[in-house]
């Protein structure tokens, strides 16, 4: 007998109203774009497309040649809306103003 060795990994995608989360069976020395192809994935969200996405292995961004191991978690990222350090630097500003003037509540206070 010429039995291939086979490994179990998953394949997941998330919307903000869908999550889809696919196991899968393949055989060892599966690469990450070929874990994605066989999930179904591609054909679900045609909107995804594997030469713009990013792609990781349990949160750590890897290349679509990455060969999988036993209980991978394959996640195929979706584009930020807003850029988390515009977002922090924005948020920080906002901070600032109002502890100089001290808004509404200050003059409240006073009172």
């Amino acid at each position: 007998m010429n039995e291939t060795a086979v490994i179990h990994v998953e394949v997941a995608y998330a919307l903000p109203q869908v999550q889809m989360l696919v196991p899968l069976t393949v055989p060892e020395g599966t690469t990450l774009e070929e874990a994605v192809r066989l999930s179904g994935m591609l054909e679900k969200f045609p909107d995804i497309d594997l030469a713009a996405c990013k792609v990781g292995i349990w949160n750590k961004a890897s290349e679509l040649a990455a060969v999988l191991r036993e209980k991978d978690r394959v996640e195929i990222y979706r584009p930020l809306i807003a850029d988390p350090k515009e977002v922090r630097r924005k948020r920080a500003e906002e901070g600032k103003a109002m502890k100089k003037g001290g808004g509404e509540l200050a003059e409240k206070g006073a009172e």
